[in-house]
């Protein structure tokens, strides 16, 4: 959540910020009014519960007819003290509840617009020309079948549409995909972690993926638990309700974990092969800093990125995504995106985003810095979602005879394999 202060002192920035968002305005100046009602309340509860204290220090002392004029007077101000008490409590509610349902304040360098509306920074190597090497790109899925490495085919069988088995070489490259993005991020300073992949409903909200992005999670209703869409929420979470000595910051941490997304608003988008899923394994970056080095982290978590989709030998841009496509939690989000061949464009294969003090807020996360408590900066990166990285691999390493060359980076955790080979049928 954003700060009140900033709200009351610059509603406009907020106004504009929700504008860019393309998220309702008027939302900003119900939660103005829920403010100005939550702390008039509060100040007429402290009025009238001083009165009640000092009425209560004058009964023991009055004598003859004081007394029950006094104690008529204490039981009407105690049931007015009840009321205010109730009247600031659901203002307070309210309050909180009107702040929930609003997203973090648009980076001013932010491009404004929809999701076709971003602003491509920068592009990293070479594009493939197949025909001059004198034969058609297969696409991910023909790819994997032929390697015996993908069946999506069974993988629907046993658990419906957009799931899948990774087989043979194909789960082997998984294995050396994870195990390899561990190792860069531990050797760039991060905290390997493996982490809870059911959470509870505070740590889903204090992320923030309760509001808008509600319809892609999956929600254990008899438990109150909720499947996670990537380990950014248990990584915030790690540190709810904690006070973090600023000497401490940076904290790096990167969880490993399965991941769960309904897809609800992508059907009939990247049905084929394994490219929009259900269920995938990622390797996720996540950082608490002080707020002043947020943007400065930001950039570290992409050059992270960058780093290792460039050892990947892909292709790829990276774009500065636009105001109405950052998600609640997001200040600004950098994608990185990779070529892919049989589709002829790019497509996202990371993202960081820079979510400043917004999910410290509703996770209750604190820095002492010195005498002062407040709120730190939390920022989040992908530095490996498996399925997709296997895609722009299959694709973009493909050899004509259906077998697919290993980056360097990979092959010591492949046992040295340099090529994935066609396994007989």
């Amino acid at each position: 959540m954003i700060d009140l202060r900033l709200l009351r002192e610059d509603p406009d920035r907020v106004r504009a910020s929700q504008r860019a968002r393309g998220e309702d305005v008027a939302l900003v100046d119900a939660l103005l009014s829920a403010d100005e009602r939550r702390r008039s309340s509060g100040v007429r509860f402290d009025e009238l519960r001083a009165e009640q204290k000092s009425l209560g220090k004058l009964i023991p002392k009055a004598t003859g007819d004081e007394k029950p004029a006094l104690l008529e007077k204490a039981g009407r101000l105690a049931a007015d003290v009840k009321a205010a008490d109730a009247e600031r409590d659901a203002a307070d509610a309210e309050t909180r509840e009107l702040l929930l349902q609003l997203g973090n304040l648009v980076h001013p360098d932010v491009p404004v617009g929809g999701e076709e509306d971003f602003v491509t920074l920068e592009t990293h190597g070479t594009i493939r020309d197949f025909a001059a090497e004198g034969f058609e790109p297969k696409d991910h899925l023909e790819l994997g079948q032929t390697l015996g490495a993908i069946d999506v085919e069974r993988g629907a069988k046993v658990s419906g549409s957009r799931f899948y088995f990774l087989t043979g070489v194909g789960a082997l490259l998984e294995l050396a995909l994870v195990n390899a993005a561990i190792a860069r991020a531990t050797a760039a300073g991060f905290t390997p972690m493996l982490t809870p992949a059911l959470v509870r409903p505070q740590s889903m909200a204090g992320t923030g993926f309760l509001g808008q992005a509600a319809q892609d999670v999956y929600h254990l209703e008899k438990d109150d638990l909720y499947l996670v869409g990537t380990s950014e929420v248990p990584l915030a979470a790690y540190h709810m309700d904690e006070i973090i000595d600023a000497d401490r910051l940076p904290l790096r941490y990167a969880g490993f974990s399965p991941c769960f997304r309904r897809e609800a608003g992508s059907h009939g988008k990247d049905t084929r092969g394994i490219f929009r899923v259900h269920q995938f394994d990622k390797v996720e970056m996540f950082s608490y800093v002080v707020p002043e080095e947020s943007q400065e982290e930001h950039r570290r978590l992409l050059e992270w990125e960058k780093e290792w989709l460039t050892a990947l030998e892909l292709p790829f841009r990276v774009i500065d995504v636009a105001s109405g496509d950052l998600g609640a939690s997001a200040s600004r989000k950098f994608d990185c995106e990779a070529w892919i061949p049989t589709q002829g464009k790019y497509r996202e294969l990371t993202s960081t985003s820079d979510c400043a003090e917004f999910q410290s807020r509703r996770l209750h996360i604190r820095m002492r810095d010195g005498k002062q408590v407040r709120p730190l900066a939390t920022l989040n990166g992908t530095l490996c979602a498996v399925p997709r990285t296997i895609v722009a691999l299959l694709e973009n390493h493909q050899q004509a005879d259906g077998s697919v060359r290993v980056p360097e980076v990979l092959r010591p955790y492949l046992g040295g394999r340099e090529v994935l080979e066609p396994v007989a049928k």
